[in-house]
Formats: C-alpha cells, sequence, structure tokens
C-alpha cells in the first residue's frame, strides 16, 4: 500500500498486489506512449470521417468547437453555454382551433408552402422544436410552453381573415388551464413579420406576458403601440432560402472580390418608402457603382431565385434599408453571398446582440444620409478591410441558419439560450393564488389541476 505521511497521518494512493513488484522499464514507457499517440490519432480519424455524414448542415455551418477567435466578434463561452430546458409543444389536435392558425379555415394551406419565402421561420422553428432533445411531453415538468401557428403564412393565403384570426387566438387561448396559471408568462409564439404579435388584434389584451419570438423590435412603428418588449421577447433571424444556407452546392457561390462588377446593390422594390427610392434614384445616377434593377415579381421576366442571389454576390456591400418595417431579410442574405451588408434601417434591431458584436461584420449608416456620400465612403474602404469583415462573418453566418439543436451555432441554438434566460421559476397572475401547502388554486380555491377549460383570460 503506497502512502503520503503526515505526522501521525497517512492518505492512501492507490494498493498493489503485497508481493508484485513492478519495474517501469525504458520500454514501458515508450510503449505507453505509443499507445497514447495512437488512440489519439485513431479517434481524430474516426472522427473526421463520421462528421460529414452526421448532419447535412456540417459543411455550412460553424463547428464551435474549432472556432478560434470569438472574442472579436461572438462573446467567448456562448456556443457551450449548457441548457438546461424543458419545452411542451402543443399537439395541433389538443387545442379546438389550433388547426385553422396552422392550415386555415379549409385546412388547404400546406405546410410546405409556409416554410419557404420571408416567414417561413414559424414553421421551422416548430419542426425543430418537435424533433429537439429539449422536447418534454409531460405539460406538469415543462418550463416553456410553444404554441404553433402559421399565421402569417395563412393570413397571406387568404386562409383567414384578421377577425377570424383574432376570434381563433382567443378560443385557443382559452383552452390551455398552463396559459392561466401563468397568465402567459411561459408561453412561446412566433411572428414571423414586420406585424409581429399586431397579427393578433387582442395581443396586448391576451399576449401581454407572453414570450414572442419576431424578427422585429422596432417600437417606433405605425401602430403606436410597439409588440416588442426586451424584458421577455426575442428578436430571431430571418429565413435565408435554404439553397443557400444548407444545400450542398449552394445555389450560388460567392465570387471574389475583384470579380465583382459592382460597389453595392440594392435588389428590392421601392414600396414608396423614402430610403429606398433614394436608393433607386442614386443607382440611376451613379450606375457604375450601385445597381438596382427593377423586380419582376410576375411574368416572364420574373426574377427567380438563383439570380436573384447572382446579383447579389456582384457587389462588395450589400445595401439594406427598411421596408414597411425596420428589419430586412437582405441584411441575413448578404452573408451567405459574402458581401458586407450596410444596414440602412435606425431603429432596426438585431439577434443575439447581447453576444454579437455586429460592429465587427457589418455597417450601419444614417437613413437621412443616403447619397453620394454613402458611396464615397464605401469606396473609401480598403479591400482588405472588406475582405477582414467578411471573414468575419463567414465565421458567425451559422447564428442565421435554422438547423437543429444538435448544431451548436445555428439560429435554433441561439434562440434556445436566449429562451432560457426567460424561464422563471415562479410565473404569478392574476387568477392564480397559493396556499401555505404549496397548492396552486383559483380564485374559487379550486385546485389548478381540476380547473376546467374554457376560463376566462386575464
Amino acid at each position: 500500500m503506497a502512502t503520503i505521511n503526515s505526522g501521525n497521518k497517512s492518505t492512501r494512493l492507490f494498493s498493489a498486489h503485497p508481493h508484485q513488484h513492478t519495474t517501469c522499464t525504458r520500454v514501458h514507457q515508450i510503449a505507453a506512449i505509443a499507445l497514447v499517440a495512437a488512440t489519439f490519432f485513431l479517434t481524430r480519424l474516426f472522427d473526421h470521417s463520421l462528421g460529414p455524414c452526421s448532419s447535412p448542415y456540417r459543411n455550412s455551418l460553424l463547428d464551435a468547437t474549432h472556432y478560434t477567435a470569438p472574442d472579436d466578434v461572438v462573446r467567448a463561452g456562448w456556443y457551450g453555454t449548457h441548457l438546461n430546458l424543458k419545452i411542451y409543444v402543443y399537439d395541433e389536435g389538443e387545442i379546438d382551433g389550433l388547426k385553422l392558425l396552422m392550415y386555415g379555415r379549409d385546412g388547404k394551406i400546406s405546410t410546405e408552402s409556409c416554410v419557404k419565402g420571408q416567414w417561413g421561420t414559424q414553421v421551422k422553428i416548430h419542426r425543430l422544436l418537435l424533433q429537439s432533445t429539449f422536447r418534454t411531453r409531460k405539460k406538469e415538468e415543462a418550463d416553456l410552453f410553444f404554441v404553433p401557428s402559421y399565421v402569417k403564412c395563412v393570413r397571406m393565403m387568404g386562409g383567414l381573415n384578421d377577425k377570424e384570426i383574432n376570434q381563433t387566438y382567443v378560443k385557443v387561448l382559452s383552452q390551455m388551464p398552463y396559459f392561466r396559471l401563468s397568465g402567459g408568462r411561459n408561453h412561446i409564439f412566433v411572428f414571423p413579420s414586420g406585424a409581429g404579435a399586431h397579427l393578433f388584434k387582442s395581443w396586448a389584451t391576451y399576449l401581454n406576458r407572453s414570450i414572442i419570438l419576431t424578427p422585429e423590435g422596432d417600437r417606433t412603428d405605425k401602430r403606436d403601440t410597439s409588440a416588442f418588449n426586451t424584458w421577455k421577447d426575442i428578436i430571431i433571424p430571418g429565413n435565408v432560402d435554404d439553397g443557400m444556407t444548407v444545400l450542398k452546392p449552394r445555389l450560388v457561390e460567392p465570387l471574389p472580390l475583384s470579380r465583382r462588377k459592382y460597389l453595392a446593390n440594392y435588389l428590392g422594390r421601392a414600396q414608396g418608402k423614402i430610403g429606398r427610392l433614394r436608393l433607386i434614384e442614386l443607382a440611376k445616377e451613379y450606375p457604375n457603382k450601385l445597381e438596382s434593377p427593377e423586380l419582376k415579381l410576375s411574368g416572364p421576366d420574373k426574377l427567380g431565385r438563383t439570380d436573384y442571389f447572382l446579383h447579389l454576390r456582384n457587389a462588395k456591400f450589400c445595401l439594406a434599408p427598411r421596408g414597411e418595417s425596420s428589419w430586412t431579410l437582405r441584411f441575413y442574405e448578404s452573408f451567405f453571398v459574402e458581401c458586407v451588408p450596410v444596414i440602412l434601417s435606425d431603429q432596426v434591431e438585431l439577434p443575439f446582440q447581447n453576444v454579437v458584436d455586429y460592429t465587427q461584420i457589418s455597417i450601419k449608416w444614417p437613413n437621412s444620409r443616403i447619397g453620394k456620400e454613402l458611396l464615397d465612403y464605401l469606396e473609401s474602404i480598403p479591400d482588405k478591410k472588406i475582405e477582414e469583415m467578411i471573414e468575419r462573418g463567414r465565421r458567425v453566418r451559422c447564428l442565421w441558419v435554422y438547423a437543429p439543436d444538435s448544431e451548436s451555432c445555428s439560429a435554433f441554438s441561439g434562440i434556445l439560450r436566449e429562451l432560457q434566460t426567460k424561464v422563471r421559476q415562479f410565473h404569478q397572475s392574476t387568477e392564480t393564488f397559493w396556499l401555505h401547502n404549496g397548492s396552486i388554486v383559483n380564485r374559487d380555491l379550486v385546485d389548478f389541476s381540476k380547473w376546467k377549460p374554457p376560463m376566462p383570460l386575464p
């Protein structure tokens, strides 16, 4: 028995057979080193052989364990943050009316049609949660509850009108006792457009405590009542076409800076917005520097998605002005054609601001100063600086990709980390009361487990 003596006490380190004496020779040492080296080599070889096949996202996403310089763009340690989260996802059949918010009054709107385009996050987040390791099927152990709804797509495709959307939401929420228990504080809703929660006209009455996932954080919207609250809501990335984020080969590959024809471009319609109108006029005045083609959305000259990205990649800077609202999908798209995004939207709020340093990967320019001054400024930036910004953007663009939570760097993983900060141990509402034994009751002192829907909402 080997020991360390400390005064009259001895500490046992290891035991050996009393009659066995092992001599550690140089041969043993060399053999041990060789074994360690071989094990390391075979492990790495095994990892590399499995890596590309383990996920369709692997080639396009950042492997956070190999991220060499997180401090210059993303706060160190965030990718590796331990998640301890359980989310219950309501089934479309368990709540009367939920299918209407997903497929319309006739049930004819397909998820495939809703997952494409600008508002596809409403479908993608739902799908990813259904597959997530953080999903629970037990309501009583859930930290958070997810309410699936494709309401923006349903409304755009004529599946429900505004009045029907409002009535259906109220009906759905009245059947959720766990919503009542917290006053909605632990329930998650996705509103994937500039309108945000305003798609539900009575949101201020019913969802004033709920967690809203939205790309729009503008507090100066035309409705005079912002549906975004920093305390509880989360800004999410827009939905970039899978052909640019996931599929291999991509629809379009970036061009070297030396082969790009334009200094900057703007690909979008005017929509009567002052900033956009200025850019279109500026492109006419300086056609060799700024490209802003007229976009055809229908007919034989319709601009397809591949053509769109072919145009987008042909400039060093991609200009992203505000439209009907502050957020713009072009900001996210620009990272996948590797041009530097220039934000021309004063009120815009970007996702994951608590960890991402956007000054390292983009430029924000005052909307009131769109003109030749902007082009002169962009022209003054050396290609070396542009390349550095593109490289940093290349390392963090995985945060705009909606991939499973098995990917440590993705939009979904980022959202989960943000959601974890929203979890509360205790959720008080106007209709919940508690007794000395910890039981939760309603104002008639009926135990929560015995509550029956429908129930009035706060």
